[in-house]
């Protein structure tokens, strides 16, 4: 007779929970176990990612300072000249009633119009604070898990950054705009520049030479040569419009305190007087030439990056460059490239141009059929005519074409069996 079967344990047993509990564990281990690396990676990878955000934190916190000195200036200057209005009206004894009110009916005015412009400032002050705390709370939102969308608002602030760069604000602004990150970009920045570029870009100083006049002891500090280049094209314009008394007049009022530090400069461009705008002396006709206008412009976006802590090159042109840098091969410009592989492209050749080729420790050889690695366990073979694949691919071929194989660049048909095994070493 057969002993009965024990009885299953039922959802009330403590040996059943105990192994329930145990296997569950032992599952959660090996998970926590895989995922740890992959976490501790991708924090790694941000880490070294938020390292690159130096110009998305110090351009607004240099605008910041800027403003906070522009409005300290305004102020002193307005204070100046109330505390002057008070002065004379203390110092008058015989002021008559009428005179009264109306010195203090304008000083009244202008602690009004101070009033104002503290409010304006101070509002300016607010919104600058305020983008800069956005950004700081952006780069605190980043971590592991929202990694993917944190990249994704970072990759449209590099393209706005690119749009700016190259004058495209309407596109910049609607893009901002549709995703929502007005204040995670430099469009006010910008703005602020384009002025500027569109008056060179007009001919006209007077926009550039203000903002000089705004930055003169940071450009100073920085041993800056725009606002000298600026007043030399403007003694040029002179020049080129027949205006000798005035350019001369001009040159003792505007250039004459730069002769201790840009004699040389002066004494060329001064010489200009004497060989007028129709020279064909190649030493003061290339002074002459509208292209001075495009140095100014590449100039002043230089000295404007420097200001505000930006890099000279796009951000997108940085981050493209420092991916092709480990693309590129001598290989990427010959003919037969491969159009996979992103350097067949012209724009992205252009890009690469400057930098070195990528050092290979070890060959890797890719299969031109397949794009599959070639190695032990997938050979290569080696045509008559010298041009190498890899065994998968030719037995492959040769199994459809009654042994018979064909070279895919040269158009060589031969036997399977004339191929000649490479060995890599």
């Amino acid at each position: 007779m057969e002993p009965e079967p024990s009885p299953l344990p039922n959802g009330d047993s403590t040996a059943s929970a105990a192994a329930t509990t145990t296997a569950a564990a032992s599952i959660a281990s090996a998970v926590a176990a895989n995922a740890a690396p992959i976490q501790s990676t991708r924090i790694n990878h941000l880490a070294e990612s938020l390292k690159l955000e130096h110009q998305f934190l110090r351009v607004p916190f240099e605008h910041f300072k800027k403003s906070m000195r522009s409005n300290h200036r305004i102020a002193e200057k307005e204070m100046s000249t109330v505390v002057a209005s008070v002065s004379e009206a203390v110092n008058r004894d015989n002021m008559s009633q009428e005179e009264a009110v109306n010195h203090l009916t304008s000083l009244v005015s202008k602690l009004q119009g101070l009033k104002r412009k503290l409010e304006e400032g101070s509002k300016s002050e607010n919104l600058q604070a305020q983008r800069c705390r956005a950004r700081l709370d952006h780069l605190d939102a980043a971590e592991a898990e929202n990694l993917s969308e944190w990249n994704n608002t970072r990759l449209k602030r590099i393209l706005i950054d690119y749009l700016l760069r190259l004058s495209y604000y309407d596109t910049a602004v609607k893009l901002a705009e549709c995703s929502h990150i007005e204040d995670l970009v430099d469009i006010e920045v910008f703005h602020e520049a384009k002025k500027v570029i569109d008056a060179l870009h007009n001919k006209e100083v007077a926009p550039a030479l203000a903002w000089c006049a705004e930055n003169k002891s940071r450009l100073k500090k920085s041993k800056s040569k725009f606002e000298f280049q600026l007043r030399l094209q403007e003694f040029v314009e002179l020049v080129r419009a027949d205006n000798n008394l005035r350019a001369i007049t001009y040159a003792r009022k505007y250039l004459a305190p730069w002769g201790a530090t840009h004699m040389k400069e002066l004494q060329r461009v001064m010489a200009t007087l004497a060989f007028k705008s129709n020279t064909e002396c190649a030493t003061y006709k290339v002074l002459f030439e509208f292209k001075q206008w495009d140095f100014l412009v590449d100039q002043f976006k230089q000295e404007f990056c420097r200001l505000y802590g930006m890099t000279l090159e796009p951000l997108l042109n940085i981050y493209l460059q420092a991916g092709l840098s480990a693309l590129k091969t001598p290989f990427c410009y010959e003919n037969d490239c491969s159009k996979e592989d992103p350097l067949s492209q012209e724009g992205f050749r252009k890009l690469a141009n400057p930098l070195p080729f990528s050092k290979q420790h070890h060959s890797k050889l890719v299969c031109y059929i397949t794009k599959e690695l070639m190695d032990t366990e997938n050979p290569p073979l080696v045509f008559p005519n010298g041009y190498v694949y890899s065994t998968k691919a030719l037995e492959e071929m040769a199994r459809k074409n009654d042994g018979k194989v064909t070279c895919p660049r040269t158009g060589l048909v031969c036997n399977y069996s004339e191929l000649v095994k490479a060995f890599i070493s």
